[in-house]
């Protein structure tokens, strides 16, 4: 059963664990890759006069952008103010380490704190909006493209990677609760009116863990648990640990699974 996202909890929970997301977020690392080598097959340029970043997180996508784009204006929002500083760092990185495409750094960067769905105010003429990883934790997708389309120029691009339908369904199984994802289909076609697609593509990615303790400390440390405030007592706890172990237990300990999804639009023309 998929449960109503407490934007104020989710907030809170990644701000918790901004720190050690990269360290845990394997799979969203990885992500942030696919998505960054996307965008470049589909793109002819090599340099953005105006890009969006939405769901900036702790910077690892921007890395992946910056080592295949130049960009003149980089925005970019995130739920958690405590996001700048990272992005701010991820930046300094980059120009003491010379990793600029041709040794151009950012002229411009602004952090945009909020729900990009409730912020009154966003850059326009957009070359790029891009997001890695978050819009699963968005509510009202159809209304989400059609501002980025308003906000992106006539030839721009909407690329992002999000999770389907199979995401963690060892943990909704058992604890009956979670996200609702949605499908590529479904993505496609409330993106219809606003984008044409140009590429998309999903997959799922199974990661072991030792034990279904480790499975909940790895949630817990990438800050994904964000949608429920019910604290569980011993005996839940105990159900659930064994329920784990005998329903989703491989040679080498348990499963838990991702379902990543990609997609690169080009705004559609009226």
């Amino acid at each position: 059963m998929s449960q109503q996202i407490n934007k104020q909890l989710v907030r809170q929970r990644f701000a918790n664990r901004l720190q050690s997301y990269s360290d845990h977020a394997v799979v969203q690392q990885q992500m942030a890759q696919a998505l960054a080598e996307m965008i470049a097959r589909n793109v002819e340029s090599r340099a953005f006069s105006r890009l969006l970043e939405v769901g900036a997180g702790s910077g690892a996508f921007m890395a992946e952008l910056l080592q295949r784009f130049t960009v003149e204006s980089y925005y970019a929002n995130d739920l958690v103010e405590e996001s700048h500083l990272c992005l701010s760092n991820q930046l300094d990185r980059f120009a003491r380490e010379g990793f600029a495409i041709n040794g151009v750094t950012i002229n411009d960067f602004q952090f945009l704190a909020g729900d990009i769905e409730q912020l009154e105010t966003l850059p326009s003429e957009l070359d790029l909006v891009a997001s890695n990883a978050t819009l699963q934790w968005l509510e009202h997708l159809e209304s989400f493209f059609a501002r980025m389309a308003q906000h992106l120029n006539p030839d721009g691009v909407l690329a992002f990677s999000s999770f389907s339908t199979a995401n963690m369904h060892e943990i909704a199984e058992i604890a009956g609760t979670g996200l609702h994802y949605h499908s590529l289909d479904e993505l496609e076609h409330l993106a219809s009116n606003y984008f044409d697609v140009i590429e998309s593509r999903e997959e799922t990615r199974q990661l072991i863990f030792s034990s279904p303790e480790a499975v909940l400390h790895h949630i817990r440390q990438t800050g994904v648990n964000g949608i429920s405030q019910r604290t569980w007592t011993k005996s839940h706890y105990q159900r659930f640990i064994a329920q784990y172990r005998e329903r989703f237990s491989c040679p080498n300990g348990v499963t838990l699974t991702y379902h990543p999804l990609y997609c690169c639009m080009k705004k559609r023309t009226l």
